[in-house]
Formats: structure tokens, sequence, C-alpha cells
């Protein structure tokens, strides 16, 4: 059953940010993910929400989400990401 990661991203430094965009493609599929939406327009229609950039990923299930994000080869990335980035991670069930 599939799963959804959702990241609702503020980036701070576009040029690192860039850096860390390149390198973790390979490795979300490396983990069997990929990309649903990538930044782009979006609208909130209900509530006080107010993303700034939503990234949402496909995986083949939780386990694998959470492998990459618990990966040793993840971890450089995420401390990348954090350093130029600020945000929200949700990882959902596709039931």
């Amino acid at each position: 059953m599939s799963a959804y990661l959702i990241y609702d991203v503020e980036i701070h430094d576009p040029e690192p940010y860039q850096r860390f965009m390149e390198q973790v493609k390979p490795l979300v599929e490396a983990f069997g993910g990929k990309y649903l939406v990538r930044g782009g327009p979006h609208e909130v229609l209900e509530g006080d929400w107010s993303p700034s950039r939503i990234v949402l990923f496909e995986f083949p299930d939780m386990a694998s989400a959470r492998s990459l994000f618990n990966s040793d080869e993840y971890a450089p990335l995420m401390a990348l990401r954090r350093s130029c980035s600020s945000g929200h991670i949700v990882l959902v069930d596709g039931e």
C-alpha cells in the first residue's frame, strides 16, 4: 500500500537548497520513492494553514519512506536541508 510524504518547506538560502534537491532525488528513487509535486501554485481552501512550498512524494509503503528518512545516506542531506530551509514533514498511509 502506498504512503505519502508531505513536505511544507520554506527555503531561506536557495543556492545550498538547490544542491540538496540535486542530491536527494536519486536517493529518494533508490528507496522506491517518486516525486508527485515539487512546489508550484497551491490554494488553501479551508483553515489557516499557510504553506510556503509543498513537495509530495509517493513511496511503496511507510517503511520505505521511514528507511530513507532514517538512513545514513540521508543524514548529511538532512543537515544540508536544515541549514538552508525549515518546514514540516508528514508521512501518511495511503489506505
